[in-house]
């Protein structure tokens, strides 16, 4: 408990930084994994290259491997002088959104062909089509595997904490070069995590619940 108590700032801030990471590179996910699910089925044969290169690239990068490209390379070619906070999001967000393109994709892949027949017909476009008709009813199917993936994405936001982004993996580098035992180290920052991805599941089953009354 000591270990805890006479270091709650730096705990505190480094629980503070995990949640932050994780909701922004959430974000980032979110609307990117719809945008290029949107461009996988896009009628449009450029878009649909683009969508697939994007899933098949990052999908079978090494997450680590991402970092080390969006802190070192990024910087040096495209913003130079971004926070590491902003870069360490970026690459959470862009490698998670290829996972959220394919769980949406197969989602948009569970509505009968006919709703988008039936759309087109009377003279709604895809963009039109996809929004208002696919999309709403696909989200039923997509949610409890969406809820895997942010999860997945609070876990993997650890390695933010070896490119000197503040979060729980940065404390407990922290605590372990102060010489304090590893084990309740590791315990505090364990419970840090299970707070995040209880509240993450949570959220998802809630969500979950109110989309099955509205069926």
């Amino acid at each position: 408990m000591n270990v805890l108590l006479d270091n709650f700032s730096e705990f505190r801030d480094g629980f503070i930084g995990t949640v932050e990471i994780t909701a922004v590179s959430s974000v980032i996910a979110l609307v990117l994994g719809l945008l290029l699910a949107g461009f996988r089925v896009s009628p449009v044969p450029p878009l649909r290259f683009f969508g697939t290169a994007w899933v098949t690239l990052l999908r079978n990068t090494p997450l680590t491997l991402l970092f080390l490209v969006f802190f070192f390379v990024v910087p040096e070619i495209f913003f130079p002088g971004m926070s590491p906070f902003l870069l360490g999001s970026l690459a959470l967000g862009f490698y998670t959104a290829s996972f959220v393109c394919e769980t949406v994709r197969s989602g948009i892949n569970t509505v009968p062909l006919g709703q988008a027949e039936a759309a087109r017909s009377i003279g709604m476009t895809f963009t039109q089509t996809l929004r208002l008709i696919v999309l709403p009813q696909a989200t039923r199917t997509v949610i409890p595997p969406l809820s895997s993936i942010f999860i997945a994405l609070t876990k993997n936001s650890a390695i933010a904490g070896a490119f000197s982004v503040t979060e729980l993996f940065g404390w407990q580098k922290l605590m372990s070069d102060q010489g304090y035992d590893i084990v309740p180290v590791f315990v505090w920052v364990a419970l840090g995590y299970l707070v995040v991805t209880f509240a993450i599941s949570g959220a998802f089953r809630l969500l979950e619940s109110r989309m099955e009354v509205a069926r």
